[in-house]
């Protein structure tokens, strides 16, 4: 059996969220736009554990990139992914704003 991805909501309102997100062994995410239905839509994702192989975020146009560990970017314009995790889980602490 695949384990699935976890997406534990801390905070959720209509323009703000904070999630804890997990992504295990194998998992992987396409290059995707996120689609908003009106404003702009910006997240900060902290990497509170890197995978030991693999899970590399790549964004097409970073606002910010610190140590691969800290992405501010605009998932709404410009497209993002994560390769495929070999080893090891991805943990997120991310945060998401629609202006």
């Amino acid at each position: 059996m695949t384990e699935r991805v976890t997406n534990k909501a801390i905070f959720s309102s209509r323009i703000f969220s904070i999630n804890y997100v997990t992504y295990p062994t194998n998992h992987s995410v396409m290059k995707h736009c996120d689609p908003v239905q009106k404003g702009r839509y910006y997240k900060l994702n902290f990497v509170l554990i890197q995978p030991k192989v693999g899970g590399v975020f790549e964004c097409s146009n970073c606002i910010i990139n610190l140590f691969d560990r800290v992405y501010f970017f605009r998932p709404d314009k410009y497209e993002h992914s994560v390769s495929r995790i070999q080893s090891g889980k991805r943990v997120l602490l991310s945060f998401a704003l629609n202006i």
